[in-house]
């Protein structure tokens, strides 16, 4: 072991990652719209002032009203490549309260765990990022170049808050960002891909005893769904199972009929809705497949003289893919094998990030943190305390491979 790595495990401290964490959990970050405190302000600026304490440059910036960025940056001093730590404020709703065995904000620790909504996704690998940062500033260990943690709003969501990063420039100059989600502190080197589709289709009200004096949306809407579906089958044929991601997927989520209005048993509707919720692997073209889909319905229409249909794409997140010799793949994998001595295990993130976004402005990504994969949103969420340590070192050796 080398005389840094052994300096920088000396100034890891445990303590302190575990109560930050419990810390941002206690905080409330679910976005809940034009509700008193339901965004994440309040966490903002607790980590503003916590950023700023440990002696990082620090930047708050409002992408919306009641929903900031946070930005800290630990320049070096010295020219080299910068290192970007993503990680968001935001977390999900918690849900059905009795579901939960543990407070959902109370960051409690039971059996070597802590819990609480966001512990897993993604408070815990946030505070293992700025622990990893502290821990690299009061090391004094020399590096070159400069680290920006990125703390944005708004992932679960449009991802507005990693949009306006971009927009205001700041990943520029990025060289490689570690994406900070709950992969078990596995590689995450791919990641799926996502478009989300509002298809209508569009008819007659009539009486629901003489169908035929009008035209029914909702029928047509099945036709498409299964044309869909066959769709779907044919992308699995053709690409098979990606070894990290798995199979590519077409899935209707939400059917409703009438649009607007009150929908009754016995009245034909004059609209049908249906959403998609597309996720694409490698090899899948998303312009292409939305064409496919719209020689789908221009078929029906032409099958159907009263087919009528609409396709919008409202959100389009690429697939993502970094190669494994990539430099802040190879500062990762090395870090790994520094910590445990074994080898990296590589894998893929089954659903898109903020890294999707980065990745589309041009930097390279790496997705990798402690928890549960499976755990993200659900009720008793938790993190266990032993992998999130291993994590702050991880963070910080993969720091300082990065920016020798």
């Amino acid at each position: 072991m080398t005389t840094a790595i052994e300096s920088i495990l000396n100034h890891v401290d445990e303590e302190e990652v575990v109560e930050l964490t419990r810390r941002l959990i206690r905080i409330k970050s679910v976005y809940r719209p034009n509700v008193e405190g339901g965004n994440e302000e309040k966490v903002a600026r607790f980590l503003l002032d916590y950023l700023k304490d440990i002696g990082l440059e620090v930047y708050y910036e409002e992408v919306v009203p009641g929903r900031p960025n946070v930005i800290a940056v630990y320049d070096s001093g010295l020219p080299g490549k910068t290192l970007l730590f993503e990680g968001h404020t935001d977390v999900v709703t918690e849900g059905d309260l009795d579901s939960w065995t543990y407070d959902p904000f109370g960051g409690e620790i039971s059996n070597g765990r802590i819990y609480g909504r966001g512990s897993c996704d993604t408070k815990g690998n946030l505070a293992a990022a700025i622990s990893a940062v502290h821990s690299l500033k009061k090391s004094q260990i020399p590096f070159k170049g400069k680290i920006i943690l990125c703390i944005p709003c708004d992932e679960e969501g449009m991802m507005i808050g990693i949009k306006e990063f971009i927009n205001n420039g700041w990943a520029k100059d990025v060289d490689g960002a570690i994406i900070c989600e709950p992969e078990e502190n596995q590689l995450c080197i791919t990641q799926k891909g996502a478009m989300r589709i509002v298809l209508k289709t569009f008819g007659k009200m009539a009486h629901g005893a003489m169908p035929l004096t009008g035209i029914n949306p909702v029928t047509r809407m099945a036709r498409l769904i299964v044309e869909l579906d066959k769709l779907e089958q044919a992308e699995k044929e053709r690409l098979g199972e990606h070894p990290y991601l798995g199979w590519p997927s077409i899935t209707p989520t939400i059917l409703q009929s009438p649009v607007k209005g009150e929908p009754q048993i016995n009245v034909v509707p004059s609209q049908c809705m249906a959403s998609l919720d597309i996720r694409t692997v490698p090899g899948q073209d998303h312009s292409q497949l939305r064409r496919n889909m719209e020689d789908i319905i221009e078929r029906l229409s032409n099958e159907d003289d009263l087919f009528s249909a609409s396709l919008e794409v409202i959100e389009d997140r690429p697939w993502t893919e970094t190669p494994k010799d990539h430099e802040v793949v190879q500062a990762v994998a090395k870090a790994y094998s520094e910590l445990t001595g074994k080898p990296p295990i590589y894998n893929g993130v089954p659903g898109a990030t903020d890294g999707t976004f980065l990745h589309l402005a041009g930097v390279p990504i790496i997705t990798t943190g402690a928890g549960d994969r499976y755990i993200p949103h659900h009720a008793d969420e938790y993190v266990d305390i032993e992998e999130l340590v291993q994590t702050v070192k991880l963070y910080t050796f993969s720091a300082l491979n990065f920016l020798k």
